[in-house]
């Protein structure tokens, strides 16, 4: 069997979708498989849409000889992977990650909108109508009433055609695979997805890892300077604490994924405050090295991990700031950490390489 990845980054570079791809081909290549990665290099020079053009002839040439495809992301290898893919005849599937459209408005406008009001803000939304009013009003008051409070209508005509190259892809894909149910549900609605071709494959869960206990109050948030991390409203919150709790310390510099993992686990704790995170890599290294954490609301992994962690309203400054304080105190401190000692769920990169072949035997 040979099969192709593509993915927009690759380690050295930092993040997520790299240290994936990395594990993911190095566990397939275990079990025998031949893998051919692709990811960008000259495409990251290029505009919109000729990094595209230039990718989707990589990865047409890549595809040819291979059984079937995964792509990494939805838009900017997701896209012309799938195009390819189409031509020749390909299987392929999407690995959603994060949401490129969503972070891109939100860089773009600096509206701090958080992920599941992004698409459909069902609180503000009006009561649904019933199918005999709806065939009396007009179209305008019928996409009115989807649409309400969403940020779609403000899209600029780039987000309204990223979307529609996001649903196109995502529709044509031969399954999509999403790290948790929370976007699942999300992208369903949002793109107009047949449940039947989507599945859930969890992010790694890893097994414990022996680490020393802290000598400082350090608390760890590497992030992207991106406003949809929310690092500002953090750094405010923290600010407030720190009245409080003067030796308390943020450590927001970002670093690469091995020298990260060495200061988690020599780390007191760590912080995440996004408006929206699927599957925060942070978060599952934290709780690897068993330290407390204060994580986002927003996020997909709520549901696994809701019993071990420490979790605020990322729209909430004062709620962030009271939390940091709490986790300071040190009989708190010991509470969330046997909470995290006490948990052992695990998800190894063998289980998920197997369980994207179980997709792809599906196809």
């Amino acid at each position: 069997m040979k099969i192709l990845i593509t993915t927009g980054i690759y380690p050295p570079q930092i993040g997520g979708p790299a240290q994936y791809a990395l594990n993911l081909g190095k566990t397939l290549r275990e079990k025998g498989i031949k893998i051919l990665l692709k990811t960008y290099k000259l495409e990251k020079l290029l505009p919109t849409g000729i990094r595209h053009l230039v990718f989707f002839v990589r990865s047409f040439f890549g595809l040819i000889g291979t059984d079937f495809c995964i792509a990494l992301d939805t838009f900017s290898v997701g896209w012309p992977s799938v195009l390819a893919a189409k031509i020749l005849g390909k299987k392929i599937i999407i690995r959603t990650g994060g949401d490129f459209l969503w972070e891109s408005y939100v860089e773009r406008t600096g509206d701090l909108v958080l992920l599941r009001d992004f698409y459909f803000d069902e609180r503000a939304a009006p009561r649904p109508i019933s199918d005999k009013d709806m065939a009396r009003e007009s179209t305008s008051k019928q996409k009115m009433n989807i649409f309400y409070k969403t940020r779609m209508p403000k899209f600029s005509l780039k987000e309204k055609i990223i979307f529609k190259l996001t649903r196109w892809t995502l529709q044509n894909a031969s399954r999509v695979v999403f790290s948790t149910k929370w976007q699942k549900e999300m992208f369903e609605k949002a793109y107009g997805l047949t449940p039947s071709k989507n599945f859930i494959i969890e992010n790694f869960y890893g097994k414990k890892v022996e680490s020393p206990a802290p000598n400082k109050k350090n608390y760890l948030a590497f992030t992207r300077p991106l406003k949809w991390k929310n690092i500002e409203v953090l750094k405010r919150a923290f600010g407030h604490a720190k009245g409080l709790v003067p030796e308390i310390i943020l450590d927001d510099k970002q670093v690469g994924y091995e020298e990260s993992i060495e200061k988690m686990k020599r780390a007191y704790a760590a912080i995440l405050v996004s408006l929206g995170d699927i599957s925060p890599n942070m978060i599952l290294d934290a709780v690897r090295c068993n330290k407390p954490f204060i994580c986002t609301r927003e996020t997909g992994i709520y549901d696994r991990i809701k019993d071990i962690g420490i979790f605020v309203d990322p729209k909430n400054e004062l709620e962030i700031a009271e939390k940091i304080v709490f986790l300071s105190k040190p009989d708190n401190y010991e509470i969330y950490k046997k909470k995290i000692e006490n948990f052992n769920f695990t998800h190894s990169w063998e289980e998920i390489a197997q369980e994207f072949l179980d997709v792809a035997s599906k196809i």
